[in-house]
């Protein structure tokens, strides 16, 4: 999703007591909680699929005929969002924020899709969208115990890392050899931290075309400021088509029927998408360290680069800065949400609850009594990495995004003049050198130079040799400017020349940023090591927990997300927040009040052809919200009733669900979906998409 918000922070002497003694409610919170069944949420896979608990849950049976429809009509988008196809011509539907980028990749000269969208009025109309791609999962195959098995006596954790990544390329050589999997996309999948296994089978579509998308207005309205909230008035949709290898739209029996109906309040609608990631299965330690030092660096960070780009945009008026600002505040958003969360008492005594009686689940058992001291293991590890986790963020050599494209350059350089560097590695380098190219600011390179010096200097301290080479008595920003002054990186054919000396040559380069280099990549290969095998450890230990939970409680509870295909199901239902209730739906006269409440405003303004809408368009529902458990990647899923129809189309959640990565509270937590009647009548009073509504309605 463009996913996805303080409260009292948690005392480390609660969460620790909690801990040792396995008592929930030594965590101090105002109200009384207790785990809930779906803690872990209820993203069931493929694999596994709930057909039992749906038809005790819903009243309705659905078969394997039944899953096997619902998967093969769902799509992933690219590598970053869901689909489905939604026609038997290969009518694919997702987000327009999904298909953001495409848009400005068929534009054409004269066109702006951003202002004024884009609408193919004749098939031939229909424009590809280059390197674009939607990916179908086809066959599935439980390859857990070949892994596991190679990992069978193998006692050291980086070595069992290693061993099972040998398996699984192993695996992946062999299948595709195979007869009813060579012309697949294979990707090897890891359930329940390392518990299971299983590989996939995905049928590649690379010809895709665009349909329809409306003006960004329309499907952001609100902007920034409604992000994360609910009632929303968002017209988040976008179609495209897939053709076959003769250029022909595709013809397919795996579809999801219209239903322009939508669904009413109470009933049952299932998501089939790709969520991306969650943590669910993190121990209170985990959620120490999330909480304590991984969240505020990323917060303290985004926000820092938000605020420049949107200062430098004053003036600039860049649309590449204008998307990039609006993908930083939608991260930090999420980061800050998350943190949020981590910081609420009540939701780490939940989790705390949980803890303690999968603790107790599991000693009861005789093959797992032994592996219950897991959770302390964890918790040690974790202690050892707080120690050093700033260093690698800010020293390391591979997370330098936010250092300045020079500074990048500088550490590059330096790796260079490595004498442990093998040609095939150099090779490596010098490549991702010259893909860096220039800058596209100065000012810009200095400013962001300077937020990494004043993090370094935050984070370490001003005792530390890196920010001590760094700042030399200075400010962050007096000590940018001095460093930006003296380099000769500035300069591309300076730039060019270091990727052709030899290890000698590069190090006696004398410039500023070479030096501020060198002290960081020192001490990153003093630390990585030390730091990869805790991570090492960690992968270890929580593969462990992984297989402890379901040997625990089988299918019961489903694994963390992976972006890969699950099924989660819901009720369409409203909520209260703040002190009032929430509608299940609402309809395009609230985006209309929005509109004229704010003066038609920015970013509450409509483009102009919405400006006069028919009394049909009013009526007509617009969003609706839903129980069901998604997060970021889900954008663009569809949801469907029992019958496997559309009903809506997933484009968020609501701030309360921002914890989700960590826990599923399906009292608070809300899907945000596009009603499908909300895409037609938009389709058919504003667009007059005459061809596209009778496709979806069936009546070509």
């Amino acid at each position: 999703m463009k996913s996805i918000r303080g409260r009292a922070i948690l005392s480390a002497a609660f969460i620790l007591l909690c801990f040792h003694n396995l008592q929930a409610q030594e965590i101090k919170c105002d109200k009384q909680v207790e785990p809930g069944l779906y803690d872990m949420g209820k993203m069931w896979t493929f694999d596994y699929p709930p057909a039992e608990y749906f038809s005790s849950t819903y009243n309705f049976k659905p078969d394997q005929k039944w899953f096997d429809q619902a998967r093969l009509s769902a799509l992933r988008f690219a590598d970053y969002c869901s689909a489905s196809f939604v026609s038997a011509d290969g009518l694919v539907m997702t987000n327009h924020h999904c298909a953001r980028e495409s848009g400005f990749a068929v534009q054409r000269k004269g066109e702006n899709v951003n202002e004024n969208g884009f609408y193919a009025k004749k098939l031939a109309d229909e424009r590809k969208v280059p390197d674009l791609y939607v990916d179908q999962l086809v066959k599935i195959e439980d390859i857990t115990d070949r892994v596991l098995k190679a990992m069978e006596g193998v006692t050291a954790d980086t070595a069992r890392l290693i061993a099972s990544a040998r398996e699984l390329a192993m695996i992946k050589k062999e299948y595709k050899s195979k007869e009813d999997w060579k012309d697949l996309e294979l990707e090897t999948i890891q359930f329940y931290s390392g518990g299971k296994f299983s590989l996939y089978g995905f049928k590649r579509y690379k010809d895709v075309r665009l349909v329809f998308m409306p003006e960004t207005q329309m499907a952001y309205f609100g902007g920034d400021y409604d992000n994360f909230t609910y009632p929303r008035y968002d017209l988040d949709c976008s179609f495209f088509r897939v053709y076959d290898d003769n250029g022909k739209p595709l013809k397919t029996d795996h579809y999801f029927k219209y239903n322009s109906d939508g669904a009413n309040e109470g009933d049952a609608v299932f998501v089939i998408g790709n969520p991306g990631s969650t943590m669910r299965m993190s121990t209170i330690s985990d959620l120490e360290f999330y909480r304590d030092k991984q969240l505020p660096f990323i917060t303290e960070l985004l926000d820092k680069l938000s605020q420049m780009y949107q200062k430098y945009n004053e003036t600039a008026k860049d649309d590449s800065i204008t998307n990039l600002v609006f993908s930083l505040d939608n991260s930090l958003k999420v980061y800050k949400g998350e943190l949020d969360g981590l910081k609420d008492p009540c939701i780490l005594a939940r989790k705390a609850g949980f803890e303690k009686k999968f603790r107790e689940d599991a000693a009861t058992k005789r093959d797992l009594a032994a592996d219950t001291g897991v959770w302390n293991n964890i918790a040690n590890a974790n202690d050892e990495r707080r120690k050093i986790y700033d260093e690698m963020n800010l020293l390391s050599i591979s997370g330098r995004f936010f250092t300045g494209q020079l500074m990048q350059y500088a550490v590059g350089a330096v790796i260079l003049s490595s004498a442990r560097q093998d040609t095939a590695v150099r090779g490596k380098i010098i490549r991702a050198l010259d893909e860096l190219g220039s800058p596209k600011d100065m000012g810009l390179e200095q400013q962001m130079l300077a937020i990494y010096l004043e993090t370094a200097n935050d984070r370490l301290g001003a005792d530390h040799p890196f920010v001590r080479t760094a700042l030399n008595g200075k400010s962050p920003e007096e000590a940018a400017a001095a460093i930006m002054s003296g380099t000769k990186l500035k300069d591309r054919q300076f730039r060019e020349s270091l990727a052709k000396m030899d290890s000698a040559e590069i190090a006696r380069v004398d410039d500023p940023l070479i030096k501020l280099a060198r002290v960081a990549v020192a001490r990153d290969e003093q630390i990585s090591d030390t730091y990869d095998a805790i991570l090492a450890r960690l992968f270890t230990y929580h593969s462990k927990l992984g297989r402890m939970l379901f040997e625990t409680y089988g299918t019961r509870i489903p694994p963390d997300a992976t972006f890969s295909l699950r099924i989660n199901d819901g009720i369409v239902k409203g909520y209260e927040y703040n002190g009032t209730i929430a509608p299940p739906n609402t309809t395009f006269f609230g985006l209309y009040d929005r509109y004229y409440s704010f003066d038609e405003k920015f970013p509450y303004s409509l483009p102009k052809r919405w400006e006069n809408p028919s009394e049909k368009l009013l009526k007509a529902p617009l969003d609706f919200v839903t129980t069901n458990d998604v997060i970021g990647g889900n954008s663009g899923s569809p949801m469907v009733n029992k019958d496997l129809e559309i009903v809506g189309l997933v484009f968020d959640g609501n701030i309360e669900s921002l914890p989700g990565a960590y826990i599923f509270i399906p009292e608070e937590n809300r899907t945000i979906a596009v009603h499908s009647g909300g895409i037609i009548a938009g389709l058919r009073y504003i667009y007059k998409a005459s061809r596209l509504i009778n496709e979806l309605e069936g009546h070509r």
